[in-house]
């Protein structure tokens, strides 16, 4: 990627993920971030995609854009046109630069329970967003097996982190709290919590995203990007309603009607082997984060 100072375009700058991967970038390298007025993934034709990208030219291209609802049409078109949209693009306006796509660990769909997943492990979505994800992944793939891009898919697991949105449980669960608190609610519902995930603070995130854009050379097109522990949704919950002071109750009800995406998978931990080849290792405590998701929803500073 050369000497002088990177040019990364990023999309979905003003998002929960782009929003710290803005932050982390903003120090060592010029940003150009596009509104979704200024260009709308969704919609743009290639050709205006790829004048859009000839004429920032640069270094590197992030997408954070995407979608965690909606019916399995959206989904393909937020993940996989969407992709196939930006391998078109940079390798027609910018065949030099670096494409870097945020994937899901969602592309797993079950695994053996107890085993970290490694990027071999063939994916078997459970629900159309991981589907979605998986066949922008396996276009990645491609795409830099025929030599087209230099492109790689860092396959997040559960971000989470200051500035969660609702859609995801630690969201929900924290706007629930704060109206249980306000309110003098003794309970609060949530849907099934015994579920164990790979909770990766969204800053980690951020700092994967700056490790795959300074090195040299990349061994891979995938690289999962998690903690490398398995933590229940229970206990996460619980350790949020400790930091907020709640003493309710916490109740586990049906599942809300955008948990079909996880439906199915019971445990999931990533193997982080290969992001460390990166240079890259999370750094961020589980406690640490549930506070700092609190601390940013109440505005303390």
């Amino acid at each position: 990627m050369g000497i002088d100072t990177p040019r990364v375009l990023l999309f979905g700058a003003s998002g929960f993920l782009g929003r710290h991967i803005r932050a982390a970038l903003a120090a060592e390298a010029t940003l150009l971030c596009p509104s979704r007025a200024e260009c709308d993934l969704l919609d743009v034709s290639v050709d205006a995609l790829t004048g859009l990208v000839r004429a920032t030219t640069p270094s590197a291209v992030v997408n954070c854009t995407g979608r965690v609802g909606g019916n399995g049409d959206l989904m393909v078109r937020a993940h996989t046109l969407v992709t196939a949209k930006l391998i078109e693009a940079v390798a027609r306006g910018a065949p030099g630069a670096r494409l870097i796509r945020l994937g899901s660990a969602g592309e797993y769909g079950p695994v053996p329970i107890g085993r970290p997943v490694p990027e071999t492990q063939p994916g078997d979505p459970v629900g159309a967003y991981g589907l979605s994800h998986l066949a922008a992944t396996r276009l990645v793939e491609l795409a830099v097996a025929a030599g087209r891009v230099d492109a790689l898919v860092l396959r997040v697991f559960n971000p989470i982190g200051p500035g969660m949105p609702e859609q995801n449980v630690l969201g929900r669960a924290t706007r629930l709290l704060r109206t249980a608190l306000r309110c003098g609610s003794a309970e609060i519902v949530l849907g099934p919590l015994d579920a164990c995930r790979d909770f990766v603070d969204v800053r980690d995130v951020s700092m994967a995203v700056r490790a795959a854009l300074r090195a040299p050379l990349l061994r891979r097109p995938v690289v999962n990007v998690g903690s490398g522990t398995a933590v229940p949704i229970r206990r996460v919950v619980r350790m949020l309603a400790a930091v907020a002071g709640y003493d309710g109750v916490v109740t586990e009800a049906a599942p809300p009607p955008d948990a079909a995406r996880s439906a199915g998978v019971p445990w999931m931990c990533a193997d982080i082997s290969a992001a460390r080849e990166l240079g890259w290792t999370p750094s961020y405590d589980l406690a640490d984060t549930v506070k700092a998701i609190w601390v940013a929803d109440s505005g303390v500073s």
